[in-house]
């Protein structure tokens, strides 16, 4: 399980730019992204393969495109249950808050790549450490959830 894709944006609801490494802060998020902040989604979740079979499915998308602040890949985000917490790279640490998302209205996201599976297959942690994370840093489970994954509420 590694880091795939880091990527960060100063407003919410817009396609993320790139790059290649970033700093995690505890309590807040990822340093310079428009999610961080004093709430239980302070960093985004979504599988490089998730985002590969968008493609595959005639979706003209990249990493950073579903607003994700990180693409792993060796992971299957809808297995891991609320509660788990997650090592990446050397020190940072994250318990995932939240598995999926309501959208109450379609966002630039939606309607620049024709879908968005951030609803379906995003997975949102708070930070508990942080640290300085890499694309290609390993991703570790360090503690097991509260049980079997739920779906978002509708």
């Amino acid at each position: 399980m590694i880091i795939e894709s880091i990527a960060l944006s100063a407003k919410k609801g817009t396609r993320k730019t790139v790059v290649e490494e970033a700093r995690l802060r505890a309590g807040h998020g990822l340093e310079g992204d428009a999610h961080a902040g004093d709430w239980h989604r302070q960093v985004s979740f979504l599988s490089a393969e998730s985002i590969e079979a968008s493609r595959d499915q005639g979706l003209d998308v990249t990493f950073g495109d579903f607003a994700e602040n990180i693409a792993t890949r060796g992971l299957d985000w809808r297995s891991v249950p609320l509660g788990t917490r997650l090592r990446l790279g050397r020190e940072a640490l994250v318990k995932i808050s939240q598995i999926g998302k309501e959208c109450h209205n379609r966002c630039a996201i939606y309607y620049a790549a024709g879908d968005c599976i951030m609803p379906r297959e995003g997975v949102f942690a708070r930070v508990l450490r942080g640290g300085a994370v890499r694309v290609g840093d390993p991703i570790r489970i360090e503690g097991c959830g509260e049980g079997p994954a739920p779906t978002p509420e509708r």
